[in-house]
Parts: structure tokens; sequence; C-alpha cells
């Protein structure tokens, strides 16, 4: 088989398995999501909010940017992953100790004394994720998606029964809290169980320092994208009431599951995969657009179709107390649609290994952040969220223009490859969105009708237009098969 059909029944397999795991996690945390908002209040849920920021950033600094070195790295021995497992235990018995004794002062900032015992909970997970990590780095360096699918849809559903059922038994925000802990427990051990590998007892500081010149900057673009990305949990929880950041985080989670599940579908198989051809430019790039091509059919025609129907989804699925959440999941929606082609840039500079680019970018958009922050401060999470979606595009442009110089790959190439997308699905949500003044029905008929309507006419369009990336995910999927299935 050539390096081409080699790459591409990679490519499918991967993006098959990865498109399975991200689909069934956002189906279960959906529908998990619906129940618990139904069951608990937005003031428990901006409880959790509040230190969303604090775990993120401690996860960042345990993962350390070691588990995407060792991803890079062609020959890795037992001794590299056992060092770098030891590394991130110890890394994450420490960040457990220093929130345990740090949560007094969490708590203080958010006048919040709930906050103590649920960040000394919460915090568990630190040690648990830190023991699984080099196990999940193993199976992503060998492809393998498909076990990590099995894992992430039995620790969600067990995690997410577990969470429901705490709910409905009065639990309350502590209902959150463990479906938290359950979830890391329950993927650390399968990821054992189903793994053939186990850390020998070897620590090596040569390994370390070998992985930290790439490591050590991809440390610190992590800690400033995570920041960037949960200060506002922060600013909300600081200044503003429980619920309104209850509101903030219920439209956010809507937003996630499309627009992240996405970007971390494709941020995960591309970078290995990419990786393998990093010394093939021609073949890097031809493989590096039909991605983008991919992401940006996927995430602007879900986007932007969750922002035109935003208020039946919200209020069908979730109730009237929720509403409030509407104006937030629409901005919010239209800046995620940006997400995966933020992601796949930046991994160009990953598998190019200018993780020093990588770190000044991640940098000029925190100091973009900065006056977004004082935005939210002082008019209000609306404006900020206007911002908020400026700033995506701002940070497209400036992760984009490195492409152009490592594989020749710019932004007006990259512009003009998905501009029939963005208009199929621009026309598609117009029309979904006119259906809220055109059309008198219920929350859930009109969900049920946006829906229909939008798949529709994204399908139709992309058919009379031939739109390549459509044409692409059509061969992927079995139609014989299912046509078969259903003539029986």
């Amino acid at each position: 088989m050539n390096e081409k059909a080699s790459f591409r029944k990679k490519t499918i397999s991967s993006f098959k398995w990865g498109f399975i795991d991200n689909i069934s996690y956002q189906v279960i945390h959906f529908v998990i999501g619906i129940v618990l908002a139904r069951l608990l209040s937005p003031y428990e849920f901006g409880l959790v909010g509040m230190i969303a920021i604090v775990f993120a950033v401690s996860q960042s600094f345990i993962d350390s940017g070691f588990s995407q070195a060792l991803v890079r790295k062609n020959d890795c021995t037992d001794e590299d992953y056992s060092t770098v497992f030891y590394f991130n235990l110890f890394a994450g018995i420490v960040f457990y100790l220093i929130l345990f004794f740090a949560a007094p002062l969490i708590s203080s900032f958010f006048n919040q004394p709930e906050l103590v015992p649920i960040i000394r909970v919460m915090g568990i997970n630190l040690i648990i994720s830190s023991v699984s990590i080099i196990q999940g780095t193993i199976r992503t360096k060998r492809l393998d998606f498909k076990m990590q699918t099995k894992v992430s849809i039995i620790a969600n559903s067990l995690s997410g029964a577990a969470g429901i059922g705490m709910a409905y038994f009065g639990y309350g925000v502590w209902s959150l809290v463990w479906q938290s802990v359950f979830r890391s427990l329950f993927s650390s051990a399968l990821l054992w169980y189903w793994n053939n590998w186990l850390p020998k007892a070897m620590f090596n500081r040569k390994v370390l320092k070998e992985l930290f010149p790439f490591g050590s900057k991809l440390i610190l673009s992590g800690l400033i994208y995570t920041t960037y990305r949960n200060i506002y949990y922060l600013v909300i929880g600081k200044f503003f009431s429980p619920a309104e950041l209850g509101y903030y985080t219920r439209a956010e989670g809507f937003n996630r599951l499309p627009s992240q599940n996405i970007t971390a579908v494709f941020s995960r198989i591309s970078y290995p995969l990419l990786s393998s051809i990093n010394e093939d430019t021609e073949t890097l790039k031809k493989g590096y657009k039909k991605l983008i091509k991919t992401a940006t059919l996927l995430s602007f025609t879900l986007m932007i179709g969750m922002a035109a129907s935003s208020e039946a989804m919200i209020i069908s699925l979730v109730g009237e107390k929720w509403r409030p959440a509407v104006p937030y999941l629409q901005l919010m929606a239209l800046s995620g649609m940006s997400y995966p082609l933020h992601s796949l840039n930046l991994n160009i500079l990953k598998v190019r290994g200018r993780s020093d680019l990588f770190l000044k970018l991640e940098i000029i958009k925190i100091l973009l952040g900065v006056p977004l922050i004082l935005i939210g401060i002082w008019l209000g999470i609306i404006p900020m969220l206007i911002g908020i979606l400026v700033a995506s595009f701002i940070s497209y442009y400036l992760n984009s223009l490195w492409s152009g110089v490592l594989i020749n790959y710019g932004i007006k190439e990259q512009v003009s490859d998905i501009i029939p997308t963005l208009l199929i699905s621009l026309i598609m949500g117009l029309v979904v969105y006119s259906l809220n003044f055109l059309v008198k029905l219920n929350p859930i008929p009109m969900l049920i009708v946006q829906t229909a309507t939008g798949f529709l006419i994204a399908a139709v369009l992309s058919e009379i237009f031939r739109l390549e990336p459509y044409l692409e995910l059509k061969k992927m999927i079995p139609i014989q098969k299912l046509k078969a299935i259903f003539a029986r």
C-alpha cells in the first residue's frame, strides 16, 4: 500500500472512531445535562462553574505538555513513558494538596463558603486523571481511538446515571461534584484495564530534559489558553450572581457539545496523523486541506444552526427557567464555529515542532482577552460575549498566518476553501431563524421543525453545488448497507 493510500486509510479509520467517540459523548452528555438542568437550579450550576478555572489550570500543569511531546516522538521507550507517568502522578498529588489547603481562600474570594468541601472533593479528579494520561497517550500514538471510544461511552454513562440519581434524591450541587469524580474514576479504571502497558520501576531526568524544550512551551501555551477560556467563569462568578453564572455555564454546555467536540475530534486525530507525514510537505498540505474543509462543514452548519434555533432548543430541553441563557448561547455558537480552525492551524505549529510560535500566539490572544474581561466587568455579559466573537476572528487570522509560512497554506487559500461552506451555512441559518417569526409553534415542535429544515437545506445545497467535504463525508457513510437494512 502506497503512502497516500495508507494515510487515507488511517484518516478514515481514525476519523470514524474519533467521530463516534465524540458524537456518543455529545449525546450522553447532552441528555444527562438536560435531566440535571431540570432537577437542579442555575445557582447550583453556578457554584461548580466558579471553580472551573482552578481545576482547568491545575490539569494543564499535570498534563505538562510532555504527553504531546511523546506523541510527536517517533521512538518512545518504556523509560520515556514511565518517567512521564511518575512526573504526572507527582504533579497530581502536589496540585491536589495545594487546592486542599487553598480551598478556604478560594471560597472567600467568591464569598461562597460552600465551595470549601466542593473543591476538596473535586480535587480528587487531579490525582485520578494523572495516572491515566500516559495510558491515553499510548493509545493516541497508536491511533487506537476505538478503545478510547468504549472508555468514553461507559464512563460518561455510568457517571451520568450516578449524578442524575443523586440529583433526584436531593443531593443538589453534590450530584454535579460526584458525577465529575465518578467520570474520572471510571475512565481511568477502564484505560488501565484495557491497555497492555504498565509503568516500569525507572525514572530518568534526561527524558524530561529531552522533552522539556517542546513540552514546556506547550505547558505555558496550555495554561494561557486554559486561563483565557475559563477566566470568564471567574469574572462572572466574582462580579455577578451564581444564577447568572449558571445561565452562562448552561449556554456554554449547549455550545460546547458540537463546537468543542468537533474541535476535539479533529485536533486529536490530526496531530498524530499529520505528525506521521511531517517530512512530506506536499502530502501534509493535502491532508491538512481535507481536514480543514471537513471540519468547517460540520462546525459551520451545526453552530449556525444552533444559533438560529437556540430559543426553541433551550426552552424545550431545559425549561423556561433557563430562558436568560438564550442570547448567551446565540453569541457563543457564532464564536464556536471557528474553534476547529484555531485548533487545526495551531496543530501545524506542533507538527512542525514550533511550540515557540504556539506560545507566542497564545500570549497575543490572552492580551486580546484582557479588554474583554474589563468589558464584562463594566458593561455586562452580553457585550463581553460580542467582544469574544470579534476576538475569535482576529485569533483565526493570527493562527492561519503561520500555516502559510510552514506548509504554504495561507489565509487567502484557506478562506477560498471554506467560503462555499460558509455561504451554504449562512443561507441555512437565515431560513431556520426566520421560522421563529413565520411559524407559531410550541418550543418542542418548533425545535423539530427548525432542526429538520436546517439539515434538509444544508444537504440539498451541498448536493446542488457538489460541495467537496460533503461528498467526502458521504463516501464514509455505508449508504448501501443502510438501504439494505431499511429494505428488509
